[in-house]
């Protein structure tokens, strides 16, 4: 139990990570076209995704300094490097010829850094913003948290670094400040913590000032998360948001369908994309196991059994407890879109969901497909006689189990024969 139990644990631990890719997580261009439109105060920037339109910036957007950053959702790109060889997502000049070669080595070129997969991401936009003199970075994030019920701002006057180190480090430089979603930031809890980053005298008022801005904009797009790093303060007495990043919940879709509409889908992984066409619930793990479950506990304890009976699950996928006939197919067809997968386990306890719908679904795409790895089925619940009937008379290579740990048995076996 002890073993399964560590299991549960990576698993869990892997899958949290995993889950946060599935919220929608805007670029930095887009988030700071957001923050410009809700009046947040940003350094002025270009976009380009072609050699002509870097050559067109450098002619047309003068500034004393620009900085020049390739957009992926990735942190540490100031320290990456591209598949060219190229070194650094990031790069400061003066002269705005230097725009022209600097986005030609990045733009068509992967960059790989701590946070992207090893072959890096394909760098297809560059934003050349202004740079600004800054004479100290800050920390704000403004975020939906469950140990406090409800949104809370998390500030630090240790910006421009990484916020779990300074916690780590550091924690009398943290801050966490609930907000009521009712009552809102006041003014006094935007002093507050606008004294708490050091601000001083007018530059004090206007990082309050500021901070309500984000606040607003945080409510008004149904945010999850809203994070600045750096809020700076400048040379000439400005506080500005030099780089942003927003995260929405797939449940603000429907009220925030402008915002979702620009959805990157070339840096999703092309299976979860799928997936999420079709109202799965999918992420890619390492092994080679496939699993079709529906609920995510039930998900989550055939992939522990997998691991029991040393076996490695090869992905999440919960069909949900609407699930139809032709999202069964789509299931199938995503997971053997995953070239690791050798086998496939089938766990269903049929409460809301039909077992018969479920065997139907798994018949028709074993035909379709011509499926010729193994195929292990348990189905328990709601018509689950006419459902394994519907299997035995099938005429297809399907493995029935009675309950799940001879499920994982049979699936962890036919891998090795």
């Amino acid at each position: 139990m002890a073993g399964l139990w560590r299991n549960s644990l990576r698993l869990q631990k892997s899958l949290t990570s995993k889950m946060q890719t599935r919220n929608l997580n805007l670029m930095e261009y887009q988030s700071k076209n957001l923050l410009d439109k809700h009046s947040v105060c940003v350094q002025k920037f270009k976009m380009v995704e072609n050699k002509e339109e870097a050559q067109t910036v450098a002619e047309d957007f003068r500034v004393k300094e620009y900085v020049i950053k390739a957009q992926i959702l990735a942190g540490g790109r100031g320290l990456g490097h591209f598949d060219n060889g190229f070194k650094g997502g990031v790069h400061i000049t003066k002269d705005p010829k230097k725009i022209f070669p600097i986005v030609e080595q990045m733009v068509g070129h992967r960059l790989i850094t701590k946070q992207t997969p090893k072959d890096g991401i394909e760098v297809k936009k560059v934003m050349v913003a202004e740079s600004v003199d800054i004479l100290r970075e800050t920390y704000v994030c403004i975020l939906m948290d469950r140990q406090h019920n409800g949104p809370v701002i998390i500030a630090s006057p240790a910006g421009g670094t990484d916020i779990e180190d300074v916690a780590k480090k550091t924690p009398h430089l943290i801050q966490t400040t609930p907000v009521d979603i009712f009552e809102g930031v006041t003014d006094a809890k935007a002093q507050s913590i606008a004294e708490f980053l050091q601000f001083k005298g007018e530059l004090k008022n206007k990082a309050a000032d500021e901070i309500k801005k984000l606040w607003s904009l945080f409510l008004k797009v149904d945010a999850l998360q809203l994070e600045i790093n750096p809020l700076v303060e400048t040379d000439d007495k400005q506080v500005v948001s030099v780089d942003a990043k927003l995260g929405f919940d797939d449940n603000a879709k429907f009220r925030q369908q402008d915002i979702f509409a620009m959805e990157d889908a070339t840096e999703m992984d092309p299976q979860e994309y799928e997936a999420s066409k079709h109202n799965l619930n999918y992420i890619r793990m390492d092994g080679n196991i496939g699993c079709l479950v529906n609920g995510a506990g039930l998900a989550m304890a055939t992939m522990d059994i997998i691991k029991l009976h040393g076996g490695e699950p090869a992905n999440f996928l919960d069909v949900g407890g609407s699930v139809k006939e032709d999202q069964v197919f789509h299931a199938f067809n995503i997971i053997t879109g995953d070239k690791n997968v050798k086998a496939i386990l089938v766990n269903v306890f049929g409460g809301i969901v039909n077992c018969e719908t479920i065997a139907k679904g798994i018949i028709t795409a074993c035909r379709n497909m011509k499926l010729s790895i193994p195929l292990v089925v348990r189905l328990e619940g709601t018509n689950v006689l006419p459902a394994k009937k519907l299997l035995a008379e099938s005429g297809l290579q399907i493995l029935p189990a009675s309950n799940l740990e001879e499920a994982a048995q049979k699936a962890v076996s036919a891998l090795k024969q």
